[in-house]
């Protein structure tokens, strides 16, 4: 039963109650909210109570209210549990109740805008953006900046649409708002920039105070403003890379940007004591301009090469890493995002001089003499901006400037070596000052090996004299030391022609590493780092002497220096010039060690590194593990037992057991006390963590089996649980497409079940658990059509639709199309293409509401029929590489196929490989015209846009 405008107070009182913090009041609401969600009217209530603005509406109910919209909107939108009549009363209110007070519940209502507009720009809402154009002409500043707010939500959301007829579709608002948002982001800037020099002079007051709340709406709008500027450039226009043809914005705009930021970072200091908003504000924007700018020369190099943007920005970028001014010393992000924009400049390959000469026989203007040209004179640019004595410098600065310690980060060491250690070695690069200059100082010397390497060399053979072996005084001359060996290593493999490790090695590392100072844990931490670098280079009598050093080092009080031992004794194990004859005398030792260190340990990413050197030695050393067998299991059962409830480390824990009994071969079975039960949990379903743990416990399964001498009881015991696990799990439905479904009837309709759940808004997990979910329909479609089409009219069906409180007042085969369609930007190229070919299968199902589908339908086809050849070549590409021996590789035992090749037949035998989209397509649309009648598909396809048309026929070679 509907509900109407009568309902809205009990609406009201019952969001009301679900706020309460008392259980008998709390638990029924929750429960009528449940029942309320799916019937006709309840969104319209909802938009009642957030519109309500008087006192006896309280704001939090209005946000509960808020939320509850932005879900249904995910959930029923598609569906008909909302009338067309109440959509468009909804779409008319929500634009005109823009002006929200509540910042909490104003972002509701630009992600329920946005998540609408998704659904039904342009078709059912065309005025949409004309609207919110007109209302920026507004003097109200809250209204201006709601309607930003507004639009970045609804440009973010549209921008993440795939299809071609979308891209288009974005391409034309891009095209319609730049001029105006551009013109309003300058005026605004010049609003902010005049304020801001004002405020410097001015005594606080009342009136300031009050003029400094518009000020920093005004700032935020401004701000919302750059935002969108940045979406629209970005994903506006293709990207130049594959046309060359220039994007005019991105010349237009970039100069500006630098501007700006020149002109805010003369308030940085100015408003750090006196103006914390404004600088907490001064400092966000510097550092959004600067992504900005990143954004732009990653997405359109071409453009951004101009000569009047490059060589400005990289020079100012430069300047500021080189001769930063002293008041902006504490401002590391900042210097963070220069170094960022230097090294996608260096590392770019749109700027690299083109192997290949002229064109024979092209026109001056063809495609590949532009590129040729812009990346030409890229090139001149960057010389002019950056010649060698400049290289030279930063290489300099970089290194004794960046790489070195500061009192802070030792003061960080001693408190808690081993955080420490982890900060410093697993921190994203763009996160830290140290790792974002070191990973520019790689790119540096990639692009610049030969004129850099003598200076590496310079910087480390003068750290070495200043600061020599038996040195132990923590120092300027240690601490270049430190850096100056970090930059060694990070460029091991170009300076290898230049330093011969053998030597450094015996003349400077191991006499260092003979210092058992507590000072000298900087650099024996350093050098543990250094030989897992350069472990390709580590040859001859060397590689022995560096096993008994790590194994030395792995004995150091410090924890950091252990970590890093450990994971660099990782690095030499797993090297193709690794003997396991000499270094089988230290296994003993190495086991004590790994044993004592897991002990002592308390961060997870600790335990899960000693456990990677643990189960690596395991699988190279092979059968000459058994001698060490009873101490390993004794080890395993107690890592077991203390890991519960840690997924994570469980995970690690059946890898590693995996490789034991790899390892043991046919001796496998003196594990298996230990084994068995720990394999029994990970592949028990009614285990909570089974979700976590099945994957790599079915894997440890089948090494277990595949090395056992006979099928002993306890094996068998374990076989009862296969049946559970196929259940559910879909792979065997590729393989038995009409044999499989009907023996999991129940688990599928619990994949309809999450496919029209809806539930996924803004939680990537859940949006790749319904995309799965909506692929494994899609193939059931393709490969069974007549056994999905029956499922969708079961009677349990329907009783399990209503009990998960999901109204469904269509054909489920059409609620699936509207999954297929929303989901197809989150598809990898095989679920792409099975989603279109299902689509193409709905049409000729005599389902005469179709025809309402139709242009969706068309558009993924078209998009997936176009797209098809890159999308298939880049699947292939992503997957294991081919070698040259790639046939002897997948060949077992007497010409046995192996694994590896017997997945690669099964996914190449793949019948959704082998269909052929366009003829399907093709076919369909003549038995859905002959269904429906050609003159009523004739209809719906003229409403198709003109260009998205074209394609289609281009795709089906209609032309």
């Amino acid at each position: 039963m509907a509900l109407s405008a009568s309902d809205v107070q009990t609406v009201y009182s019952i969001l009301s109650n679900s706020l309460s913090p008392d259980e008998p009041v709390r638990k029924p609401a929750e429960s009528a909210l449940a029942q309320c969600e799916s019937r006709p009217g309840f969104c319209s209530c909802l938009l009642e109570i957030i519109a309500s603005r008087d006192s006896a509406c309280q704001n939090d109910v209005r946000l509960l209210a808020s939320v509850y919209f932005k879900n249904s909107i995910s959930r029923y939108w598609r569906q008909r549990c909302i009338s067309n009549d109440e959509k468009a009363h909804l779409r008319k209110k929500l634009l005109l109740n823009i002006r929200e007070e509540s910042s909490q519940i104003a972002v509701q209502l630009a992600v329920i805008i946005s998540k609408i507009a998704r659904i039904d720009y342009p078709k059912e809402w065309p005025e949409l953006f004309s609207f919110l154009a007109q209302q920026l002409q507004t003097a109200d500043i809250l209204t201006s900046h709601r309607v930003f707010m507004i639009l970045f939500r609804t440009l973010k959301e549209l921008s993440t649409k795939r299809l071609v007829a979308d891209q288009k579709m974005f391409a034309e608002i891009a095209s319609m708002l730049f001029d105006y948002s551009w013109n309003l982001w300058q005026s605004d800037m010049r609003t902010i920039l005049q304020s801001f020099a004002g405020l410097i002079q001015c005594i606080p007051s009342s009136s300031l105070m009050e003029h400094q709340v518009d000020l920093l709406l005004t700032c935020e709008r401004w701000l919302l403003c750059t935002k969108i500027i940045r979406q629209l450039i970005i994903s506006g226009n293709a990207s130049d890379s594959t046309s060359a043809q220039v994007v005019q914005p991105v010349k237009e705009v970039c100069p500006m940007l630098l501007n700006v930021i020149q002109s805010f970072l003369l308030y940085y200091s100015s408003f750090m004591e006196g103006q914390p908003k404004f600088w907490d504000f001064t400092k966000r924007v510097c550092i959004k301009l600067m992504k900005v700018l990143v954004a732009f020369q990653s997405r359109h190099p071409y453009s951004f090469g101009d000569e009047n943007v490059l060589p400005v920005i990289l020079d100012f970028c430069l300047n500021k890493i080189i001769n930063p001014e002293q008041e902006l010393a504490p401002f590391d992000e900042f210097r963070i995002q220069c170094m960022v924009l230097i090294k996608s400049i260096l590392e770019c390959k749109e700027y690299k001089p083109s192997p290949t000469g002229r064109v024979i026989n092209g026109s001056e203007d063809s495609l590949e003499n532009r590129k040729k040209g812009i990346s030409t004179a890229v090139v001149d640019m960057i010389k002019a901006v950056f010649p060698s004595e400049r290289v030279i410098l930063l290489c300099n600065i970089l290194v004794r400037r960046y790489f070195t310690y500061t009192p802070k980060d030792l003061a960080e060491w001693y408190q808690n070596s081993e955080s420490f250690h982890h900060e410093q070695d697993m921190l994203q690069w763009t996160e830290k000052l140290r790792p974002c200059a070191e990973a520019l100082y790689i790119v540096l010397f990639e692009n610049y090996r030969d004129l850099l390497a003598p200076v590496v060399l310079s910087i480390l053979q003068e750290a070495m004299s200043a600061s020599p072996p038996l040195e132990s005084e923590i120092n300027p001359a240690m601490l270049l030391k430190d850096a100056a060996y970090s930059a060694a290593g990070h460029v091991y493999h170009e300076l290898s022609s230049y330093l011969n490790f053998s030597d450094w090695f015996a003349g400077s590392l191991s006499i260092e590493l003979s210092n058992d100072h507590p000072n000298m844990r900087i650099i024996h931490r350093k050098i543990a780092l250094v030989l897992g670098q350069w472990v390709s280079e580590i040859k001859g009598d060397t590689r022995k002497q560096v096993y008994h050093a790590l194994i030395r080092l792995f004995q150091d009080n410090d924890i950091a220096v252990r970590l890093a031992a450990c994971r660099s004794l990782c690095y030499l194990v797993q090297d193709s010039n690794f003997s396991e004859q000499e270094c089988f005398d230290l296994l003993s030792t190495c086991w004590s060690l790994c044993f004592k260190l897991v002990e002592e340990v308390v961060v997870f990413d600790s335990k899960v590194q000693v456990l990677n050197l643990i189960s690596v030695l395991i699988e190279h050393v092979g059968e000459k593990i058994t001698p060490f067998a009873g101490q390993l299991m004794n080890f395993f059962q107690k890592m077991w037992e203390e890991s519960v409830n840690e997924n994570l480390l469980q995970i690690q824990i059946l890898a590693a057991l995996r490789n034991f009994v790899c390892s043991l071969g046919y001796h496998s079975y003196v594990c298996y006390n230990m084994l068995l039960p720990i394999l029994q949990k990970g592949i028990d379903l009614d285990n909570p963590d089974a979700f976590n743990l099945l994957e790599d416990s079915v894997l440890l399964w089948d090494a277990v089996l595949s090395h056992a001498t006979s099928m002993v009881p306890q094996l068998m015991d374990l076989f009862p649980s296969l049946v559970t696990i196929l259940e559910r799990s879909f792979d065997h439905l590729q393989c038995f497409p009409l044999e499989a479904p009907p023996l999991v009837s129940g688990v599928l309709q619990k994949l309809i079940l999450i496919c029209l759940s809806g539930e996924d808004d803004r939680n990537p997990s859940r949006t790749a658990v319904r995309t799965s979910s909506g692929a494994v329909l899609a193939r059931l479609l393709v490969m069974n059509t007549n056994y999905l089409a029956h499922l969708a009219l079961e009677p349990s069906l329907m009783l399990a639709l209503q009990q998960a409180g999901l109204s469904v007042n269509q054909n489920i085969l059409l609620c699936l199309v509207d999954v297929w369609v929303d989901k197809i930007d989150n598809t990898t190229f095989i679920q792409r293409k099975t989603y279109a070919l299902a689509l193409a299968i709905i049409l000729s199902l005599r389902v005469p509401e179709v025809i309402d589908k139709l242009d969706d339908i068309l558009s993924v086809c078209t998009t997936v029929i176009l797209g098809g050849k890159v999308d298939e070549s880049q699947e292939d590409s992503s997957g294991d590489t081919t070698s040259s021996s790639w046939h002897n590789e997948n060949i077992g035992y007497h010409g046995v196929p192996s694994k590896e090749l017997r997945r690669r037949q099964i996914k190449d035998s793949d019948p959704i490989k082998q269909l052929s989209l366009e003829c399907m397509l093709r076919d369909n649309l003549h038995v859905c015209a002959a269904f429906l009648g050609e003159s009523c598909v004739h209809a719906a396809m003229s409403r198709i846009h003109p260009s998205a048309f074209a394609q289609l026929q281009q795709a089906l070679k209609m032309a």
